[in-house]
């Protein structure tokens, strides 16, 4: 019975993997799921950055109005829907001339990220001591002197940790690609299982995948975080 059983794991494995080159289906998957990753990650930090500077430079001078009300209504809409929704409106309304489905998915999920990186950055950068504003200024520094050199690096690093756990996050949500048909690592699992018609092995191996990914990536955050902390002391 238990050889029977060996057999049939082999078998099934043979057909997830072996049979018809589908293990490149995962390959194309891995690397779709890193690209978009990757991409997004630096979106979602440039357009984060660059809302949070805003929500403090309002709060701390009381500039920037109109520019506070849309970061504050497109924080609400971002946090407020559904990624996947996000992604399909993307895809099938507002970028419907961009034939790249990569890109679509990058701009989607760099966007969505930007709204939760925007709220982390600016909690950083409240984090830090309002005397040091006031003895930035009274340096001789001007407001934008004295972010840039004083409260925006000491921001970065309060918010790193948690900026590490966005990160995480969003590897993980890049699995509804599969939506606007890309294929990821949770999509390749579909197209294997279409063809198998057996779906504990074909997401077995997606889920393994995922979780050596994200094992992987949170040793080398981990590793930089570490690093920073050192040249912080």
């Amino acid at each position: 019975m238990n050889m029977f059983l060996a057999k049939t794991l082999g078998e099934q494995l043979y057909d997830t993997l072996i049979k018809d080159d589908r293990y490149k289906y995962y390959i194309e998957g891995f690397f779709n799921t890193i690209l978009t990753s990757l991409g997004a990650i630096i979106v979602g930090l440039i357009l984060g950055l660059l809302i949070a500077l805003v929500l403090y430079v309002n709060k701390k001078f009381g500039r920037l109005k109109i520019l506070k009300a849309i970061c504050d209504a497109y924080i609400y809409i971002i946090r407020g829907t559904p990624v996947v929704l996000q992604l399909m409106i993307m895809y099938f309304v507002v970028l419907v001339f961009i034939p790249n489905g990569i890109i679509v998915a990058i701009i989607t999920f760099g966007l969505n990220s930007a709204a939760y990186v925007a709220e982390l950055f600016r909690g950083g950068l409240e984090a830090v001591d309002h005397g040091q504003l006031e003895a930035g200024l009274s340096l001789g520094l001007n407001a934008k002197q004295t972010m840039a050199k004083i409260i925006v690096p000491q921001g970065l690093k309060t918010s790193l940790p948690a900026l590490c756990n966005e990160f995480i996050a969003l590897v993980k949500e890049t699995s509804v690609m599969g939506y606007i048909a890309i294929l990821d690592i949770t999509f390749a699992a579909y197209k294997i299982q279409s063809r198998t018609l057996d779906a504990f092995v074909p997401l077995i191996i997606s889920a393994i995948i995922y979780l050596l990914l994200i094992t992987i990536l949170t040793l080398i955050l981990r590793k930089v975080e570490r690093r920073l902390a050192r040249g912080q002391r």
